[in-house]
């Protein structure tokens, strides 16, 4: 039975008199991480594809995929490990149908993982900073595209332009961001509509210029050859894996809402264009210099769609990095500052800002989204084994309103505020995987041993569920009741 016992924590966004509904366009957004009653849920999952779809249109795909025949793996290899990397998608739809059950969004949920207290801790690393980190490199991406439009207008791309053009494409998706849920429904189909139309085009003439028989000069072979495949699949798998948040999408679907449904259209949302996507940047780069991919495509592209193309990167970027504002946001709020919502969007924007401007105008930027990018599948991938494991374990049976208590003794307080199955779990995870990691900042013993292969994202989802699944045997601490 779903407990009816008031939020003794309401939410910082309740304000007087009913909150608008998740539809209306027109307002912010009042919902932060407080209980979606049952009266304003709306929509059906199908609403879902549009959103991870529009969100995976975007050139840190595109660098991906060309990153991958770089890395020394001929046209058909790389593209194998796309296939196998977007695969994991699937995690995130399983992680999504926990919203509709609980009605609150994924950082309130893992209370019931890691206790109120440890939670916070998990929100602050997991949730907001990897956020963060993300959102900087979506936005130094968006910002490249940027920086070749207005230099094609004539205007001298110097660092105060720079500066200005990562503000004014960091304001656009913070705007929608702050608009929240009931925006980023309505503007996600036509925003995926209009990039599929644009990357239609980009496919044909990257197909054209193809080189479908293309084998590196030097290719790896042997163990050399599994490194490289296991850290493409890695590469390419932090992706979906960085979406351990899909449940602040769907908690507006009705509680009935079909699981099967909200997995297949979320798994598929983000499946299909990543892989698109991914496959245009490998196929690209059989053909062109991929390590500056943005002034290589343009080499294949007509003149006149050169514009088209660089506007296109910049709205999907735009609309990833909304997502990613938007759950960063609600990760501060989870953290125990006490803070609007829309607020909260607006801290995490101007620290993003700060480390785009680093990465642009300081540091290599293919460096930085290879090394990043490779890091966090070391913590991502147990936190969402952890995650998925205790739906499966609870049968994704969720009581809202409780975990909304944080109180001393409630139900999700546990041992002092942890609760320490799943706080072992995932640092046990995390620990693993650091021993498997093969990347240029750390080599773990593991992958030393076995002569540079990474193999940092199995282990830790395998180490991770095993280890929550045995210490929470036979109950599972916290279930609703």
């Amino acid at each position: 039975m779903v407990s009816t016992t008031p939020d003794p924590n309401p939410d910082v966004d309740d304000c007087p008199g009913a909150p608008p509904s998740p539809d209306r366009t027109a307002r912010v957004e009042a919902h932060g991480i407080d209980h979606i009653p049952d009266s304003e849920r709306r929509g059906r999952p199908r609403e879902l594809f549009s959103v991870w779809a529009a969100a995976n249109v975007n050139y840190l795909s595109l660098v991906v995929g060309g990153a991958l025949v770089l890395m020394g793996l001929n046209l058909w290899q790389a593209i194998a490990v796309i296939v196998v990397g977007n695969a994991f998608w699937v995690l995130t739809g399983v992680l999504a149908v926990s919203g509709p059950a609980a009605g609150t969004p994924s950082e309130v949920i893992t209370r019931a993982m890691y206790g109120v207290r440890g939670n916070r801790v998990n929100n602050a690393i997991v949730g907001w900073l990897i956020s963060v980190c993300y959102f900087a490199l979506n936005l130094a991406a968006a910002a490249s595209a940027a920086f070749s439009l207005v230099g094609d207008a004539g205007i001298p791309v110097n660092t105060g332009v720079k500066s200005a053009v990562v503000v004014v494409i960091a304001a656009l998706t913070l705007t929608i961001s702050v608009y929240g849920h009931g925006l980023i429904m309505r503007l996600y189909l036509p925003i995926t509509l209009a990039l599929t139309a644009v990357f239609l085009v980009v496919a044909v003439c990257v197909v054209g210029h193809t080189d479908f028989t293309y084998v590196p000069d030097q290719a790896p072979h042997g163990t050399d050859l599994w490194a490289v495949v296991l850290s493409g699949i890695a590469l390419v798998a932090s992706g979906p894996l960085s979406y351990t948040t899909s449940a602040d999408f769907s908690r507006y679907l009705p509680r009935t809402t079909s699981a099967r449904a909200i997995v297949g259209w979320t798994a598929l949302g983000g499946f299909l264009p990543g892989t698109v996507v991914c496959s245009l940047g490998a196929l690209a780069a059989t053909a062109v210099d991929m390590t500056d991919p943005q002034s290589a495509l343009q080499k294949i592209l007509p003149g006149w769609f050169t514009p088209v193309f660089l506007l296109a990167l910049i709205l999907g970027t735009i609309a990833i990095n909304a997502l990613t504002a938007y759950s960063a946001g609600l990760a501060l709020q989870a953290v125990g500052v006490r803070i609007r919502r829309s607020l909260s969007v607006l801290v995490d924007g101007t620290v993003s800002v700060s480390l785009t401007l680093y990465a642009l105008l300081v540091s290599n930027f293919l460096d930085t989204v290879n090394n990043v990018l490779q890091l966090t599948v070391a913590l991502l991938g147990p936190s969402m084994a952890v995650y998925a494991t205790d739906i499966l374990l609870r049968r994704n049976r969720y009581d809202g309103p409780a975990l909304m208590d944080e109180r001393p003794g409630g139900p999700f307080w546990y041992s002092g505020g942890v609760n320490r199955a799943g706080a072992v779990a995932l640092l046990g995870g995390t620990a693993a995987a650091a021993l498997c990691l093969d990347t240029p900042y750390c080599t773990g013993p593991v992958a030393a041993a076995l002569g540079g292969v990474d193999l940092a994202l199995p282990v830790g989802l395998v180490v991770a569920a095993g280890l929550y699944a045995a210490l929470t045997r036979g109950t599972v601490p916290g279930r609703a009741r």
